[in-house]
């Protein structure tokens, strides 16, 4: 739905949504990734670690568990504290913002990277090498256990192994960048080109 357009072009949010229902979806997505993020981990942990991966559609899907202290490719493997720092500055974003919620979209999309940024987060600052009561705080190791097209990927040798936080935060930012293309905003109005 289009929204309104006051004087000189800016946007007016449009009335009917509750923000607080919009509020709410956003906390229970976030909650079901979270959830399905830990549980995912702890039972492959349980179930994988130091074993063979676990083919489920052969050159195509398998689960290996593999610990990563860097981003995607293993980029920035010596800088995990910056990677905390970000998720944790990602996850103070979202909250801010939420105060603003007008747009359906919007919440999914801030659901999506808030269950994937907790997800992560968590693993940063619980997981081996971090942890209460240890010297390297902050450094935690995510736990990667999800890798498609295992030695076949296109274009690069292969693709990076990741988990279903990665994987919300990825579907979160592409929906972020259609939402903005399409002029959308966290309030719900869509902003209006000069000369329109």
């Amino acid at each position: 739905m289009r929204g309104l357009q006051a004087e000189g072009g800016a946007p007016v949010a449009p009335a009917g949504r509750p923000r607080g229902r919009l509020f709410a979806v956003l906390v229970v997505l976030a909650a079901v990734i979270y959830a399905a993020d830990l549980i995912t981990k702890t039972v492959v942990l349980r179930t994988l670690e130091g074993r063979a991966p676990l083919v489920v559609i052969p050159d195509v899907l398998q689960f290996r568990v593999i610990f990563n202290s860097g981003a995607a490719f293993s980029i920035g493997t010596g800088m995990t504290f910056i990677f905390t720092f970000i998720a944790a500055g990602v996850v103070v974003a979202i909250v801010r913002t939420a105060r603003k919620l007008g747009s359906r979209a919007w919440a999914l999309t801030l659901g999506l990277l808030l269950g994937g940024a907790l997800g992560n987060l968590t693993d940063r600052l619980l997981r081996y090498p971090s942890g209460i009561g240890r010297s390297t705080q902050l450094q935690g190791h995510v736990v990667d256990f999800i890798e498609v097209l295992p030695g076949h990927f296109p274009v690069i040798d292969y693709f990076p192994v990741f988990n279903i936080a990665d994987s919300a935060i990825v579907c979160g930012g592409i929906l972020a960048v259609l939402l903005a293309w399409r002029n959308v905003q966290i309030d719900g109005s869509k902003e209006v080109a000069k000369g329109e």
